[in-house]
């Protein structure tokens, strides 16, 4: 009876300490990016489209003499409502982060509209599904939350054959992200690129019970922990008329953490530095193609035939921006190994609406 209160007492200090990572980097972050905010005086205006800005500083560099009379007034031209959600609950694309904040509120607002997504992932015999909602708010902030439901497919069949149990055939991960715009693209009247860092909490709900269930096999490989925070730095430009006079997004960024295939395994005692990046293309105003890269981190040892060497990520989407509130996008995905089989063929459907 006392060993069993002592562990009660124990995980109850394991909780404690892990929402107080939490709490501590949120913190951090929002203070920083509170400071930059306030310089509102040097910055771009963030109440304009991501797009009607990149037009702006182009028109800026490319001038060749003043204009002598004041043309007729324009409606600002609105940028399709980009970015996406990433399957883990944040402005991005499939699988990488975007610097933009989704759905960004006008200037002086403390509350922008949500936006919702759902995204369904065809991994082989596994299915991945999620439900995702971002909220912006102060003009760079956004919070995200994702829910992934993993359906573990044929590792459970392999696993059995293999005479243990894995106790479940499904995972859970909970994703709870804090980003900041802490540079707002073309800032200072120059060509910079939005700059944006992102704090990411996850809470895996079954991993730990498969461990127990498999009598601790994946903690011989490099298992430690049901929980995690990554931390991303990412930056974005716009260049309006790159290709054939169309806009072309660029993204580049870096994530720090420990989770073993996105957490959805759990996660090592270990940190590593990954990079990470995107290419958007835009021939229609209603059609953006994209590639994305996603190095891995590899935080486990193999476990032959049952679980697998982490690889790149690899995703090429199609999005058709129905209207200014509805997107619908397509992608095919280039994932290597995943615990117990490959899926370089991983079919993504989702669809987001901004409120």
């Amino acid at each position: 009876m006392e060993a069993l209160e002592v562990a009660a007492i124990m995980k109850g200090f394991v909780v404690i300490n892990v929402w107080k990572r939490l709490i501590i980097s949120c913190l951090v972050l929002s203070l920083a990016a509170l400071t930059v905010w306030a310089e509102a005086a040097t910055s771009a205006d963030s109440s304009k489209s991501w797009l009607a800005m990149g037009e702006e500083m182009e028109a800026k560099t490319t001038e060749a003499e003043p204009v002598k009379s004041e043309p007729e007034p324009e409606k600002e031209k609105e940028g399709p409502p980009l970015p996406f959600h990433c399957i883990e609950g944040y402005s991005g694309g499939a699988i990488t982060p975007l610097a933009y904040i989704c759905n960004a509120c006008p200037k002086g607002q403390i509350l922008g509209k949500p936006s919702v997504a759902y995204t369904f992932v065809l991994l082989g015999s596994r299915k991945l599904h999620v439900v995702s909602v971002v909220q912006p708010f102060l003009e760079r902030f956004e919070f995200g939350y994702a829910y992934n439901r993993l359906d573990v497919g044929s590792l459970h069949d392999d696993i059995t054959k293999a005479g243990l149990n894995l106790g479940r055939d499904h995972v859970q991960l909970h994703h709870f992200n804090l980003r900041c715009q802490i540079l707002p693209e073309n800032s200072f009247d120059l060509p910079l690129p939005a700059v944006t860092a992102g704090v990411h909490f996850k809470y895996n709900d079954g991993i730990a019970r498969m461990d127990r269930s498999l009598g601790g096999a994946l903690k011989a490989i490099g298992y430690e922990r049901n929980e995690g925070t990554d931390f991303t730095l990412t930056a974005t430009k716009m260049l309006p008329k790159l290709a054939f006079g169309r806009p072309v997004i660029l993204t580049a960024g870096l994530r720090n953490s420990r989770a073993s295939q996105l957490g959805l395994l759990g996660f090592g005692d270990d940190c590593a530095t990954t990079v990470e990046g995107s290419v958007v293309y835009l021939p229609l105003d209603n059609v953006a193609l994209a590639y994305e890269f996603r190095q891995k981190n590899n935080p486990y040892h193999q476990l032959p035939k049952l679980i697998g060497r982490e690889q790149a990520w690899h995703a090429f989407s199609t999005s058709w921006i129905i209207n200014n509130n509805l997107t619908l996008t397509g992608a095919l995905g280039v994932f290597g190994n995943i615990a117990n089989a490959r899926d370089d063929c991983a079919f993504i459907v989702q669809v987001k609406y901004e409120f």
